[in-house]
Order: structure tokens, then C-alpha cells, then sequence
């Protein structure tokens, strides 16, 4: 189950340790053959590692008991055969795996990316930044590192340890009794640190994504705080934030620092142990010298495994507390579609709504508007009069506390989130330019369109710069291509819009990075090429509501004055004045 108060959460949930096996139950069976193979190959391979120290043991008995150099030269071939044996099985073995750890990490990004984008706005607003730049970049990350090579490094080294145990068993069950004993201290250590790395590992992740968050927050808002003098105050946001990472980390390193000095120590005590006794029970006859030497071998080829082993027990351990961050973000998500059906029309109604951010006080108050199909309506007001709000309520990106949103008879929550945007799409004043071409940042909204339907949009939105580019619709945008200043990127956004073709647009402040007379354009543009579809826009900018089928004019979370641009002139209200003031009468 998802642990939203698990320690190391940050602004996102963490997956509780049943839910991180599901999934990684789930990654295993997506790729069963491969899994099967590394676990052939890695068991063929340290089959073939036994064979060495047990001709070594023939050796010495055969030697002392008068065999010639032919038989000494026969077992010798047979040890050189079995290295190279285990040398070309571990080969494979790790080939394999690196592949299955390939691919693991390629769906685990894709299920991330996937969740991520399906979040519901406000989650995501909450989380901030931060938190979930570092799941999507360190986490997932490491979670690769993991996969890639603490799995495959370390399910080889099992392997050989569970052969070497059972062959060392079998050539003297005395001995190998003794060493298992003498490994015990590696047990009782481990214990020991896996019961404080999860948590450790977890509030290492949460302090780095705070870290990142105030630096990103800071860096995004540079002018603000330089504007307010607020320089002292960040950097000590900033300091704050670095110290709980610095004291989160070493932590992780204390515990490290217990356990790799006790695992060095104990891969000298078995082997000490088989030597001691050996000499003990040698004298009984109990076992062999052949027996003694096989054993000490055996424990000394012991000791690379299980370094392994304890050196990515680190690893594993991160990789653990990252795909526990990773997972936990599938844990929320938009709310699942109830099967309301589908609706019967594009007409949308707002009943008695009401809603809070955050469970602070309500910023919308028994909102009552019906949006007829078809329809253009403006929404204006003073600002922090709750006309975005609105308009996210509209789009479902936000649910009412109360009251219900409807399209076509069928409440905005019961929708799927596919059916939903091609019903209604909101367009804010956020837009962002993304990494590819210019197609490539238009086809978001119709992946078939042919450059011919692309270049008919963009000339209906007035944008004629892209003619301009070295290579047209194919020029790369971005950091190592072209940069599309802010007024570029809210064209393209509106380009998006026309091309998703859906029956209600949203348009808040869509038009507000460009100047004036482009924007008139441009809103001229947008009321040819929308023509028959419902238009629902929130501005400031009066003559949108000029041009408008009917006003909607809210104040303190209220629609207090509903009727066309003339109407409400006429009846010389709120409209009436902010019309007046805006210009400058």
C-alpha cells in the first residue's frame, strides 16, 4: 500500500515494501525468459567455478597416494578447462543480464513518465518541481544503475555462494559447519543495516528533492527576489536545505562505515577456522588433507562473492528506497473513470459549486453558470476573483468540494480523461516548448496531421515566423536548436489547440505574452477558425468581452452579473464601471 506519511515521502507518496515487490514481481514476469536464462547461465557458471578447488583436492590425495604425473597432468587440464568454462558462462551471463536490466529501466521510465503526465494538476502543483524532477532523473536513475549492474553482479554472486556452501558441505559437512559459523558475523551485521538503510536511504531522497526544489524555485524566480530583496532569505531557505541533505547523508555513510569493516573482517574467520580444525580432526582421521585444502578454497573463492555482494547491498539498498519513490507516484493519479457514459451534448452546467485549495477557505462560493453549445462566453473580473479557478473546474483539472461540473449531463469527474479532452481543453497562461522539432511540438495534439495540415494551422493562427526557420517545420526547438521566445511558444500552444479540435475551448489569458495589436489579431484568428465551437474566454482585456455572445462577471468567487456586452452596460453594474475604467473614463 502506498505510504503518502512514509518517512522520506517528500511531496509525493512513497510505495510501502508489499507494493515494491508487486512490481518488481510484475518487471520479472514482463521478461521471464531472460530472467530464466541468467539464472541458467549464472548456475551453469559457478558449477563450472566448483570444479577447480575439487580437482585441487584429487591432486593433493592422489599425489600422496602415489599418482603419476600423466593422472596430475590429466586433473590439471580439467581445472584449466573448467576456468575457461566459467569464464565464457559468466560472459554470457552477465550479457544477459545487462539486457533484461536494459529493458527493465526502459519500462520503468516509460510507466514513470506515463503516471506523471496522468497526475492530477493539482498533486502535481503540491509536489513541487523538486520532488518530482528528482524521482524522474536521480531515482530512476539509480533504479538503472541497480538494474543494470548490482542486479546482474549480484544474482551471479548468490548463485556461486549457495554452490560453493553446498559443494563445501559436501566434501566435509565438519568443516563446512565450522566456517558457516565463523561467517556469522556478516549475518548479525547485516541485520543490522538493513533494518536502518530503507528509512536512511529514503530521507536522503526527500532532502535531495528539497534541495532541488528551493534551488529550482529560486533560480525560476531570480527577477522576484532580486526585486524584493529577498537574497538572504533564499540563501537561507537554500543552507537550510543543504544541511538536512548533509545530515541525511551521512547517516547512510555511519552505516556503512559499520558494516564494511565487519564483512572484511569476517571473510578472514572462516578460512582461519578450516585451517584450525582441519589440523584438529586431521589427527583423527576425520578428514583429509585434500578435504582441508578444498575446504580453505572453497571459503577463499567464498570471499569474492560475498564482497560482492556486500558491495551492492549499498547499491540494492538505494535502488530500494528509489523505486519506492518511483512506484509511490503510481499510487495517485487522475480518479478512475465511474462509468457516467458518455455525454449527450457539448452544453456545460456548473451547479452550486464550490471549492478550496488545500483545505483552506472557499475561493469559489455556490457558482451557478450554464454554457450553452456553441456559445462564446467571457469571464472577467478583478483579479483573485476566481476566474482561473473556474476555468479549471470546467476543464476537470480540478474537482469542486461541492456542487457538480457537467458536460452534456455527465459530471466532469465520471469522464475519462481521453474522452474529457476531446470534449474540453483548457489553454493557460503556462506554455512550454518541447524538446524536437516544431512538427514534433505540434503533433502533440494530432499525432497523424501532415505537414500540409500543420502549415494550414499555423496560418490560421497567424504564425508566420516558422517560415523562417533554416529548416521549417523540421527545425529543432530547444537548447541546441532554436529558442522560441515567450510570445513563440504561446502561438504554438494556440496552434496545439486548433489541432486538437475539441468542442469547448478554454482560453485563460491565452493570449496575454503577446502585445496588443497581435493579440487582437490573433483573437480574431481564433474566432474564425473556432467558429461553431463553445469559447469560453477569461481575460482582462475587455474587448474579448466585447466580442463575446455573453459576459460572466464574478466577484469574490461569485458570478454576480450575467448577460451580453450591451445588456450589461445598460444595466450600469460592475461591468458597466470596469468597462469605463478600462478605458479611462
Amino acid at each position: 500500500m502506498t505510504a503518502p506519511t512514509q518517512p522520506g515521502g517528500g511531496g509525493l507518496p512513497v510505495a510501502g515494501a508489499a507494493e515494491v515487490r508487486r512490481a518488481a514481481v510484475r518487471l520479472v514476469r514482463q521478461d521471464g525468459r531472460a530472467v530464466g536464462a541468467m539464472l541458467l547461465l549464472n548456475g551453469l557458471a559457478a558449477a563450472a567455478g566448483l570444479g577447480g578447488p575439487w580437482l585441487l583436492g584429487r591432486i593433493i590425495d592422489d599425489v600422496r597416494g602415489g599418482a603419476g604425473a600423466g593422472h596430475v597432468d590429466r586433473l590439471a587440464l580439467g581445472i584449466l578447462g573448467f576456468a575457461l568454462a566459467q569464464l565464457l558462462l559468466g560472459r554470457f551471463a552477465r550479457y544477459t543480464a545487462y539486457r533484461f536490466g536494459e529493458r527493465t529501466l526502459a519500462r520503468v521510465r516509460e510507466d514513470f513518465v506515463e503516471r506523471v503526465l496522468g497526475l492530477p494538476a493539482p498533486v502535481g502543483e503540491r509536489a513541487g518541481a523538486g520532488d518530482l524532477m528528482t524521482r524522474g532523473t536521480a531515482d530512476v536513475a539509480t533504479v538503472g544503475t541497480t538494474l543494470r549492474d548490482a542486479g546482474p553482479e549480484v544474482s551471479v554472486a548468490l548463485v556461486q555462494v549457495v554452490l560453493i556452501l553446498a559443494a563445501m558441505l559436501a566434501v566435509s559437512p565438519l568443516l563446512g559447519v565450522c566456517g558457516v559459523f565463523c561467517l556469522s558475523g556478516i549475518w548479525f551485521a547485516t541485520r543490522w543495516y538493513l533494518r536502518r538503510a530503507h528509512a536512511g536511504y529514503l530521507a536522503e531522497g526527500a532532502a535531495t528533492s528539497e534541495v532541488a526544489e528551493v534551488l529550482g524555485s529560486t533560480a525560476a524566480g531570480a527577477r522576484t527576489v532580486e526585486a524584493l530583496g529577498l537574497e538572504e532569505r533564499r540563501i537561507a531557505a537554500a543552507a537550510e536545505a543543504i544541511e538536512r541533505c548533509r545530515v541525511t547523508r551521512t547517516h547512510t555513510l555511519r552505516l556503512r562505515s559499520v558494516l564494511f569493516p565487519v564483512v572484511d573482517f569476517s571473510y578472514v574467520a572462516p578460512v582461519a577456522g578450516i585451517l584450525l580444525a582441519g589440523s584438529a580432526l586431521r589427527g583423527t582421521g576425520a578428514v583429509s588433507i585434500g578435504a582441508v585444502v578444498s575446504c580453505a578454497l572453497y571459503f577463499w573463492k567464498l570471499a569474492e562473492p560475498l564482497d560482492k555482494v556486500m558491495l551492492w547491498i549499498d547499491q540494492i539498498q538505494r535502488g530500494h528506497a528509489s523505486f519506492a519513490r518511483v512506484e509511490g507516484v503510481g499510487g495517485i493519479g487522475a480518479p478512475a473513470a465511474t462509468g457516467g457514459g458518455r455525454p449527450a451534448d457539448d452544453r456545460i452546467d456548473v451547479v452550486g459549486v464550490r471549492y478550496a485549495y488545500q483545505g483552506e477557505r472557499d475561493v469559489l462560493h455556490g457558482v451557478d453558470l450554464t454554457v450553452r453549445p456553441g456559445e462564446r462566453l467571457a469571464v472577467v473580473g478583478p483579479s483573485g476573483a476566481g476566474k482561473s479557478t473556474l476555468g479549471r473546474l470546467l476543464a476537470g483539472a480540478d474537482a469542486p468540494r461541492a456542487g457538480r461540473v457537467t458536460v452534456g449531463g455527465v459530471p466532469v469527474a465520471e469522464l475519462d480523461p481521453a474522452l474529457l479532452r476531446r470534449h474540453v481543453v483548457l489553454v493557460s497562461q503556462e506554455h512550454h516548448v518541447f524538446l524536437g522539432t516544431v512538427g514534433d511540438n505540434l503533433r502533440i495534439a494530432a499525432p497523424d496531421a501532415t505537414d500540409q495540415e500543420l502549415r494550414a494551422v499555423l496560418a490560421a493562427v497567424d504564425i508566420d515566423w516558422v517560415d523562417g526557420l533554416p529548416d521549417g517545420l523540421d527545425t529543432e526547438l530547444g537548447a541546441a536548436g532554436y529558442r522560441p521566445d515567450a510570445q513563440q511558444a504561446q502561438q504554438l500552444a494556440l496552434a496545439r489547440v486548433v489541432l486538437a479540435d475539441p468542442h469547448t475551448v478554454i482560453l485563460d489569458e491565452a493570449t496575454s505574452l503577446l502585445d496588443p495589436a497581435t493579440a487582437r489579431h490573433t483573437e480574431r484568428s481564433l474566432a474564425a477558425v473556432l467558429k461553431g465551437r463553445t469559447v469560453i474566454a477569461i481575460a482582462h482585456r475587455l474587448h474579448t468581452a466585447h466580442d463575446a455572445d455573453r459576459v460572466a462577471v464574478m466577484e469574490g468567487g461569485r458570478v454576480v452579473e450575467l448577460g451580453s456586452h450591451a445588456e450589461l452596460l445598460a444595466a450600469d453594474g460592475g461591468y458597466a464601471a470596469l468597462w469605463r475604467s478600462w478605458h479611462g473614463a
